[in-house]
């Protein structure tokens, strides 16, 4: 499936752990891969991150209790082999940056589910307004509030940290 890691992206992010996220994703790739020969799927990304998020629902909903459902989970994202630059940067700077990342990534994970999921959707997963709407079931107008929502919490979380 070429959108897979688009899938396990926002499945990690609105679970807070590769654990659920692995689990979250191969339900919703089951439920993919039986409705396939039903329907013909115009924007096949949209309607995979559609199925991944109904899918993360359905199992917050028999696995979390619901208090937690909003919490979500502060482990770090995970960095792959290989993904570094060529020339490696100064101790220091590494240091900054990982310290950089860590809060940003803390602070995603401290917004409420709606927001985090409408924020993970356009910049993580570069989905637009009108995709977004569709996958959520909202009107574009509360996606494009969510979204500035979103913005706004982090730059204040990040500002108070700093």
């Amino acid at each position: 499936m070429p959108h897979l890691d688009d899938a396990y992206s926002l499945a990690r992010w609105l679970a807070g752990n590769r654990t659920d996220a692995e689990d979250i994703v191969q339900d919703a790739c089951l439920r993919a891969l039986q409705a396939s020969p039903e329907r013909r799927v115009e924007n096949p990304r949209a309607w995979l991150l559609t199925v991944v998020r109904n899918a993360a629902y359905n199992w917050f909903a028999k696995n979390r209790p619901a208090a937690l459902v909003l919490a979500g989970g502060a482990e770090d994202v995970e960095t792959r082999a290989g993904a570094t630059a060529p020339s490696a940067p100064a101790p220091d700077a590494a240091l900054i940056e990982a310290a950089d990342r860590r809060a940003v990534n803390e602070a995603i994970e401290a917004l409420p589910l709606p927001f985090k999921e409408t924020l993970i959707m356009r910049e993580a997963n570069g989905l637009s307004y009108r995709e977004i709407s569709e996958a959520t079931g909202v009107p574009i107008g509360t996606v494009m509030s969510r979204l500035a929502r979103a913005r706004a919490m982090l730059i204040e979380k990040l500002g108070a940290s700093s």
